[in-house]
C-alpha cells in the first residue's frame, strides 16, 4: 500500500445510547477497539462523556494517515462491529482532525476511560503551552525566511513576499516543523518530568 500523506488523522464521532446500556456500550467500544488494534497505522482509541450517566458518547480514534485510516473504515470488520449495535447506539456526528487540530485535542469534560497502542494518550495540554510550542515553532521559520526573503528578492513588492512567506511557511510548520516539535516537548506539554530526569526502570 502506498500511503499518500503521512498526517495522523483523529476522528471524533458522536453517539447516543440509553444510560442504562452502559455496559453493553462500553463492551461496543472495546469489541471496536480491539478490532481497530489489529490495523497497520492504529494510534489509540478512547470515548469520553459530557458526564456520568449523560446518554452522549464521543468515541475517538487516531490513524498514522488517511490511507491506513481507509482501509479500518472501509473494511468488513468495522462494518460488522457497526452493525452489531444496531438498536442500541444512535451515530449523530462525525468529526477529523488533521494537521494542527489533531495535536491538540481540546479539552473534555469527564474522561472515561481510553485505549491507546502503547502508551496511553493523555489530555489536550494547556492552551498557553499550545501557544508557546506553535511561538517556537513559528519564529525560527519567519526569521529565516525574513532574512532569506530580505537577501534575495528584496525588490519584489511587500504583499507579493508576504504571500509567498506565508505559502511556504504554512506546509512547513503544519506537516514537518510542528509535528516534531510536539513530539519532542511531549513531556512538557503534558506535565510529564523531563526525559533527562527519568529513573531508569529497575529490572
Amino acid at each position: 500500500m502506498t500511503t499518500t500523506h503521512a498526517v495522523p488523522v483523529t476522528v471524533a464521532v458522536s453517539r447516543r445510547a440509553d444510560p442504562a446500556r452502559t455496559d453493553e456500550m462500553v463492551a461496543w467500544i472495546r469489541a471496536g477497539t480491539a478490532l481497530a488494534e489489529s490495523f497497520p497505522g492504529f494510534l489509540g482509541a478512547g470515548f469520553v462523556r459530557s458526564a456520568p450517566g449523560s446518554p452522549e458518547w464521543h468515541v475517538m480514534y487516531r490513524f498514522a494517515n488517511p490511507d491506513t485510516l481507509r482501509d479500518w473504515e472501509d473494511s468488513p470488520q468495522r462494518h460488522w462491529w457497526l452493525t452489531s449495535a444496531q438498536g442500541i447506539v444512535e451515530h449523530t456526528r462525525i468529526e477529523r482532525r488533521t494537521g494542527i487540530e489533531g495535536w491538540f485535542d481540546p479539552p473534555v469534560d469527564h474522561v472515561v476511560e481510553t485505549f491507546p497502542a502503547g502508551d496511553a494518550e493523555p489530555a489536550a495540554p494547556p492552551r498557553w503551552k499550545q501557544a508557546v510550542t506553535i511561538w517556537l515553532a513559528f519564529f525560527p521559520l519567519s526569521l529565516t525566511a525574513t532574512l532569506l526573503t530580505a537577501r534575495f528578492i528584496a525588490d519584489v513588492p511587500l504583499a507579493a513576499r508576504t504571500l509567498l512567506m506565508t505559502l511556504c511557511l504554512t506546509p512547513l510548520m503544519t506537516y514537518l516543523v510542528l509535528p516534531r516539535i510536539t513530539r519532542a516537548l511531549h513531556w512538557w506539554l503534558h506535565g510529564q518530568p523531563a526525559p533527562w530526569r527519568r529513573l531508569p526502570t529497575r529490572r
